[in-house]
């Protein structure tokens, strides 16, 4: 019986292989199409989720100039007292504004008693991520008003143990920057620092900082090395940077304004986070912006990572979801004169205002910026109006810059169409869509360009991700059906783009214990991180764009949905390869007789796959290899091959012309 079973099996398998539809693929190799752009596919940066402070940015002390709306937030005096009063006024906050105004306060250390212990500690951010072996940079301003005190610093596991400590000495009553190094003897995610002040006397504290040595480039006071990579793998096109609503702020006040982000670090005036209590159900009051990854940082990390910087700047109008407070139009000569300052910052000679300031930051060669945005998701007439005064300045002194403008925060509806009106009345030449959709609207959409009238503004697709559940929900998952819904609306993107010109994923970054939005397509915790499927699905993108697309259909019609299955096609004029990107969103398997027109005898090219049969499962940071690509090679006769597309699957295949 158990015999006849296994030959029941065996043939039912027969006779579905037997039995499963047969689609016949056309590509035709020998017409290139329409150029894909160097920055169709890109990277969207929002400081959001602790994207920036206490992520990218990495900086382990948080609140380290006092400057937060509660000056001791994050820190506790040591010994602990038992009450929360201070009586003994041996640690109080001192106002330096003459000294510093853009970051006043400092905390004064009356020690009294030589022998008595007297220290700061701080928890960093959801605790210190320490690794063993590592090295750590401790800092600190300081002056000594009187007497004579030296620092004792001590890295603490979350057993409370000494894992790694050096001593600082001042001299002098000026401000100087006492530094020390650390190395670690364990690993642990959940560290402590503790600062204490031996000996007595009276010194002023601030800008207490501890950074690990190995940060991307050996950077002192650098970025996050592993998620930066993450960066860098994408080969993204492009970043756009700092937002995102960050840009708009809450208030005219909140907003951000990029020349409070450069010149030293100290002088740089920090400001409440627009996200720390936009959400109840995820509330952060200790969310705060300290601009150490300021517009010099982000311009360097796309040198870095070889992207095209992108910045946002605001256009006088807050976030109208917010207080949508506007600068009127007679008073909008600040923000027309950031715009253009930028600008200067970015390419000027050294011999200009903010080519200088470059050159001092270090980096007298320009940063070759070529494009910008001005405002990021507002609407109606009162964008419009502020639009058209700055992006006219702006051409009117650097006219090859190319200037972003946007339709608002959804991708259709009445503020949508009214932007599809007015936008080409200012000669917008790229505009902003974003889409914040279930997964079915991502696989209906796959057509959404292929009709566009060619002779108006290009699209960049600024911000885009399927939701599991709902926009802005807690239960959103970067599961398998948002990231292969994702992969089929991409091809639609890339048959159009002669339309599309760029794309990218939002948000980006997200700590696992303090994260305000998701989905989001990486995630990191103290001390690892991990791309999620919808990361894999951008990289697979990014990493196989092509220099042209070229013609792939099926009985005549583009693949865009008809029994789940969706594809793009393209060449890579530089390695002289025909790139297929085929996503069967079906629960059946499908077989494709691909024939591709303009190969030789016999060709070999590989496959990378992205395949997974639920399509409610997800990377995570303790399992972050659930769903990756996986890689293998293909061999052509002649241009001919059967392949076999398994259910809910996502392939790309690099075959040699």
């Amino acid at each position: 019986m158990k015999r006849l079973s296994s030959y029941l099996a065996f043939f039912l398998v027969c006779f579905q292989t037997i039995a499963q539809k047969t689609t016949k693929v056309e590509v035709d190799a020998t017409k290139p199409l329409v150029t894909i752009q160097p920055t169709m596919y890109g990277i969207f940066f929002e400081d959001i989720n602790f994207a920036a402070d206490g992520g990218l940015y990495a900086e382990l002390i948080k609140n380290r100039s006092f400057e937060f709306e509660y000056p001791w937030m994050a820190w506790k005096h040591l010994p602990e007292a038992e009450t929360r009063f201070n009586t003994q006024n041996e640690l109080t906050i001192y106002n330096n504004s003459k000294g510093n105004p853009n970051n006043p306060r400092v905390v004064r250390v009356d020690k009294r008693d030589e022998k008595k212990s007297l220290g700061l500690q701080n928890e960093g951010f959801d605790g210190i991520g320490i690794k063993k072996g590592e090295k750590y940079d401790f800092s600190a301003l300081a002056r000594l008003n009187r007497g004579s005190i030296s620092l004792l610093v001590e890295i603490l596991n979350s057993k409370d143990q000494v894992i790694g400590s050096t001593v600082l000495n001042l001299l002098g009553s000026n401000w100087q920057k006492i530094e020390g190094v650390i190395t670690a003897t364990d690993t642990d995610p959940k560290c402590k620092i503790n600062v204490f002040f031996k000996g007595a006397g009276q010194l002023d504290i601030d800008m207490i900082s501890l950074f690990p040595q190995d940060t991307w480039k050996g950077r002192k006071g650098g970025l996050r090395k592993d998620l930066v990579q993450l960066l860098a793998d994408l080969k993204p096109g492009f970043v756009r940077f700092p937002g995102g609503c960050i840009v708009e702020g809450r208030t005219l006040a909140e907003r951000y304004q990029w020349k409070k982000t450069v010149g030293k670090i100290e002088n740089r005036q920090q400001i409440v986070n627009r996200w720390n209590m936009e959400f109840k159900h995820r509330p952060a009051p200790d969310y705060y912006q300290t601009f150490g990854l300021g517009f010099f940082e982000y311009f360097l990390m796309c040198e870095d990572i070889g992207a095209t910087p992108l910045p946002i700047l605001s256009c006088g109008l807050a976030c109208q979801f917010n207080s949508s407070e506007m600068q009127p139009l007679e008073e909008l000569d600040p923000f027309v004169q950031d715009a253009l300052d930028l600008i200067e910052f970015a390419n000027g000679g050294t011999d200009t205002k903010w080519g200088a300031l470059r050159a001092e930051m270090g980096h007298p060669a320009p940063f070759n910026l070529q494009m910008l945005g001005v405002g990021n998701e507002q609407w109606g007439e009162e964008y419009f109006e502020r639009y058209a005064i700055i992006s006219k300045a702006i051409h009117a002194k650097y006219p090859n810059i190319k200037i972003i403008s946007g339709t608002g925060p959804a991708s259709d509806g009445e503020l949508f169409e009214q932007a599809e009106k007015e936008l080409p009345k200012l000669n917008a030449q790229i505009v902003d869509e974003h889409y914040y959709k279930e997964p079915q609207w991502f696989r209906d959409n796959a057509t959404r360009y292929d009709n566009y009238d060619r002779n108006r503004y290009k699209i960049f697709a600024g911000e885009y991700a399927a939701q599991s559940s709902a926009v802005a929900s807690p239960e959103n998952k970067n599961n398998w059906e948002c990231a292969l819904s994702e992969a089929a609306y991409l091809t639609g993107l890339e048959r159009n783009a002669d339309v599309v010109y760029m794309t990218s994923y939002a948000p980006l970054f997200a700590h696992v214990n303090r994260w305000q939005w998701t989905p989001d397509l990486i995630w990191f915790d103290n001390l690892t991180s991990f791309g999620t499927a919808n990361y894999f699905v951008q990289k697979l993108y990014a990493n196989n764009a092509g220099t042209k697309t070229i013609g792939i259909k099926s009985n005549g019609q583009n693949l865009t949905g008809k029994d789940g299955l969706y594809g793009a096609a393209s060449v890579d004029e530089k390695s002289n390869e025909v790139i297929i990107k085929l996503v069967n969103t079906s629960a059946d398997a499908q077989r494709i007789d691909l024939n591709i027109s303009g190969l030789g005898v016999k060709t070999n090219g590989k496959v990378i796959s992205m395949v997974e049969k639920d399509l409610k499962n997800y990377n995570t940071i303790t399992e972050p290899s659930k769903i990756v690509p996986t890689e293998s090679v293909i061999s052509i006769e002649k241009g001919k091959t059967m392949l076999t597309l398994e259910p809910y699957s996502f392939k790309v295949y690099r075959i040699k012309k």
